[in-house]
């Protein structure tokens, strides 16, 4: 059975207008499947496949020329050579089509599962010839079978779309945090502890072997869980460092192995020179809340619900699923999202930069959230404009909690 994903609109717009598409992201959110089903009739090649990888790498040029075009190439990281000539089969289909007035069609679709190494070779080698897509695991729309769209905190535009609305409650919500939303789990729903087994396995097999010595392997996998552990905390590297056993710069270096690995994400803290408390840190988020509850050693929704850790995968999973709605919308939340923390433990958990107006989000999976946003009204220190700020939670709709904030239910990100 195949789920339909919100990027299909923007893949297809990009294969009318580019010569090549990049798609990137980590393990098994979908990426060949989805171009695959999009893209039937192009050819399929993995360079997983030893044969092609070593045609690849050895011989570019003989490797292209065997394989048809329009050509899909999977995990392509694994010979990144290739884009350079890439482009000059490109530069030379362009020449073609300038003479012959014609336009340029689709010619490769790539994807691969090291979200930075890929990104900055393609930007760096097929600058202005490819476009750049980051595809994640399913959306709760996704999931849903939704159509979907970007969240934008905008208490009218929130009012206007409630109406497509079925609300969860808690329990509901934390069921969905612990499945998470690899497609092939969420479909399959195959056993969980073989899947997301396999799914580390394969990971520091295939991708973190590549970076690291294989010897540190057990290490990497028991930093994995110290990193779950923290999901939705400040990074605080020396402190992963000792409970691992590893030295503060080990940490770091691994983190951004997580992060280009599409597995976490980075939030920084909202900053300028106004601001001579503020912490520095950035925040870790995991991307899927199933994988960094299998990984916490979760083995029931109903107990991470009730554990002291419920909280931090409320806010994960509301964090995570803002940031694929903005991705699924073709865009980059850098320049958009953020947090705010002060010396004083005064916090924001989420903090919307839009046309240089600030719109401040918490989020909250309990009760008692009638001062939720007592520290809104630290921004004005910005001297920018504040819109009316945000209540994530599991309310059945958007109402308000004072003139200046209003609930908005878990339910309506990404509707």
């Amino acid at each position: 059975m195949y789920y339909h994903r919100q990027l299909e609109h923007k893949i297809m717009e990009a294969a009318g207008e580019y010569a090549c598409i990049t798609l990137y992201g980590a393990r098994q959110t979908g990426k060949s499947t989805m171009v695959r089903n999009l893209f039937p009739d192009y050819e399929y090649v993995s360079l997983d496949s030893s044969r092609e990888r070593m045609l690849a790498t050895d011989d570019p040029v003989l490797f292209l020329d065997a394989h048809s075009m329009p050509v899909i190439i999977d995990e392509i990281q694994k010979a990144p050579g290739l884009m350079e000539e890439i482009k000059i089969k490109i530069d030379e289909a362009k020449l073609k089509c300038v003479k012959e007035g014609t336009r340029i069609s689709l010619m490769y679709i790539l994807t691969g599962s090291n979200t930075h190494e890929i990104r900055e070779k393609a930007s760096e080698t097929l600058a202005g010839r490819t476009a750049l897509i980051e595809v994640n695991s399913f959306s709760e729309c996704e999931k849903q079978k939704k159509d979907g769209s970007e969240f934008v905190p905008d208490i009218d535009i929130l009012k206007r779309k409630q109406i497509d609305l079925k609300p969860k409650n808690r329990y509901e919500v934390f069921e969905e945090i612990f499945l998470g939303g690899m497609p092939e789990y969420w479909i399959m729903r195959p056993d969980r502890d073989t899947f997301f087994e396999s799914y580390i396995a394969t990971y520091l097999e295939k991708d973190v072997s590549r970076i690291i010595n294989v010897g540190r392997l057990d290490d990497f996998r028991r930093f994995m869980r110290i990193a779950a552990l923290r999901t939705a905390q400040q990074l605080e590297y020396a402190e992963i460092g000792n409970a691992v056993g590893i030295d503060a710069r080990t940490v770091k270096t691994w983190i951004s192995i997580l992060e280009a690995s599409g597995i976490i994400m980075i939030l920084q803290p909202y900053a300028n020179n106004l601001s001579k408390r503020i912490i520095k840190s950035p925040k870790l988020y995991f991307m899927d809340t199933g994988l960094c509850a299998f990984l916490c050693g979760w083995t029931d929704s109903k107990i991470l619900e009730s554990s002291p850790m419920a909280g931090a995968f409320f806010e994960t999973y509301v964090v995570s699923e803002i940031v694929k709605s903005i991705r699924n919308a073709g865009k980059r939340i850098e320049n958009t999202l953020y947090y705010y923390r002060d010396r004083d433990r005064k916090e924001v958990d989420l903090i919307f930069d839009v046309n240089q107006t600030l719109y401040p989000i918490e989020i909250k999976k309990g009760v008692r959230k009638d001062k939720a946003d007592k520290n809104f009204k630290i921004l004005e220190q910005y001297k920018m404009p504040i819109a009316a700020g945000l209540v994530i939670d599991t309310s059945d709709r958007v109402f308000p909690l004072n003139k200046d904030t209003y609930y908005c239910p878990v339910g309506m990100i990404g509707l």
